[in-house]
């Protein structure tokens, strides 16, 4: 089984070179990703941590990480919803860090 600091690196790698990065909190970072392993584990994919899975693929596929609604997340607010991938700016606290609202469609948190 893959472990956080594995996970980590390798969702470095793939996602910064498209403007994704981590939180610099790496404490939430990394409670994420183990939270993130955990769900691959009980389900079979990485479905956000911060959302309540249905345990169908079909279904949650708009939630697993990262989420379709990252981008228009971070473009908005600079972060995503769990604020584990964020701008450089958020990093940087260039912009303020605000709530990030849910964009999940209600009809999808019932199942």
């Amino acid at each position: 089984m893959m472990d956080a600091e594995k996970l980590y690196e390798m969702l470095r790698n793939a996602q910064e070179p498209k403007g994704y990065f981590f939180n610099t909190d790496r404490e939430r970072v990394f409670e994420l990703l183990e939270a993130l392993l955990t769900n691959k584990e009980r389900y079979g994919y990485m479905v956000c941590p911060c959302r309540l899975s249905a345990g169908d693929r079909e279904h949650d596929k708009d939630i697993i990480c990262p989420c379709v609604y990252r981008t228009a997340d971070v473009e908005e607010y600079g972060s995503c919803y769990c604020n584990l991938y964020v701008s450089k700016e958020w990093n940087r606290g260039k912009i303020p860090h605000a709530y990030v609202p849910e964009r999940r469609p209600p009809e999808k948190m019932m199942f």
